[in-house]
């Protein structure tokens, strides 16, 4: 019985035919995918990656090693132009190219040499990466006058509800989007023992499912119930919550239930994301409606941020609540009034003339 080749990427050979070509080409992008698994980021992000640089390679048409700037230039501008991709959408798809590229010049670029002839080059140069700043349609609040309007409206309307626990669930939700910044995911994921009245003088939201880089799992943090947070899961968790079901004693039950119940348990099912979104857009439409369709969950969160900034909450302080790894990135969450750099100076100049008269 015959023994069948094994061929590897440090095997020192030509490949002659299409098929080892195309095997070859296939190896070099499931190592990729291998060492980012080993790096921990998430399926998610490692199926992406795949799907995008499959794409180029269908776009190319030829092995994906052979690919040059003006390659990448195409495909980019075919993206925007031709298919009105969204300019995130491009940056990612750019990322991942640059990314597959930078393993490959850095691993196996001898190999590549060796094998096919072919000197690697980096498609993804500086001049068509795309820039990290986040170049989409800037997420600008509401006024505060507004926000008030939406949510005393809500409230009151709650005890009129014929599904009063479903209106009462969407208003906790939104006012968790609005008071405390939370995610979608982070907010609907919540459990009953997350709620920490305990700790610290308001207590904490244990927030177990917080956004992490690239896919590398779940980041948690402690959200402190300032800003009326702790009234609201006080009223929730003693007047509401039980009224879904038996399981209001169970810390781990969801906090946000839905009103259909598991069948294998006979508990409470977790409320969806597009239950939660539905319930923030049916308020919107009747006491905000010139905010239908652009009043998001994110939208919330980007107000939370700029109402905590503009009653003195420094930028570090709205950092940890949001759960940003970076400043830079809180900052673009926050959007001042018209008159904000003039009331600066203003305040700025009175603590001066303070320390003078000191």
């Amino acid at each position: 019985m015959a023994l069948a080749v094994v061929r590897s990427l440090g095997a020192p050979r030509r490949l002659s035919t299409t098929q080892e070509l195309e095997d070859f080409e296939q190896e070099l992008v499931d190592q990729y995918l291998l060492a980012a698994v080993g790096a921990g980021l998430g399926d998610s992000v490692v199926g992406n990656d795949r799907a995008v640089l499959f794409e180029f390679m269908r776009f190319l048409g030829r092995p994906i090693w052979t690919a040059q700037p003006h390659d990448a230039d195409r495909f980019l501008t075919h993206q925007r132009k031709d298919l009105g991709r969204a300019r995130t959408t491009v940056q990612h798809k750019a990322w991942a190219i640059g990314h597959f590229f930078d393993f490959v010049l850095a691993r196996y670029q001898g190999d590549v040499h060796t094998l096919t002839g072919c000197v690697v080059g980096q498609p993804i140069d500086e001049y068509n990466r795309p820039a990290k700043a986040d170049y989409g349609q800037p997420r600008i609040p509401p006024s505060d006058e507004e926000v008030e309007h939406l949510f005393s409206s809500w409230r009151d309307s709650l005890e009129h509800k014929r599904k009063f626990l479903i209106a009462a669930r969407d208003y906790l939700a939104a006012s968790l989007w609005r008071r405390a910044g939370l995610r979608i995911r982070e907010t609907y994921m919540l459990d009953i023992r997350d709620w920490r009245r305990d700790l610290g003088e308001f207590g904490k939201l244990h927030v177990r499912f917080g956004k992490g880089s690239r896919g590398r799992g779940a980041k948690t943090r402690l959200v402190p119930a300032i800003n009326q947070v702790a009234e609201l899961l006080d009223w929730w968790l003693i007047d509401v919550r039980h009224q879904f079901g038996d399981d209001w004693q169970d810390p781990d039950a969801p906090l946000l239930p839905s009103e259909r119940d598991d069948p294998h348990t006979g508990c409470c099912r977790r409320a969806c994301d597009q239950a939660l979104r539905d319930g923030l857009g049916v308020a919107t439409a009747r006491w905000l409606p010139d905010w239908v369709g652009r009043l998001t969950p994110h939208t919330l969160r980007h107000y939370c941020a700029s109402s905590l900034y503009a009653r003195g909450m420094d930028l570090k302080a709205i950092q940890d609540i949001l759960g940003h790894e970076w400043l830079s990135t809180t900052t673009r969450y926050i959007h001042v009034q018209d008159d904000h750099v003039e009331h600066a100076w203003t305040v700025a100049n009175q603590r001066v003339a303070a320390r003078l008269g000191q």
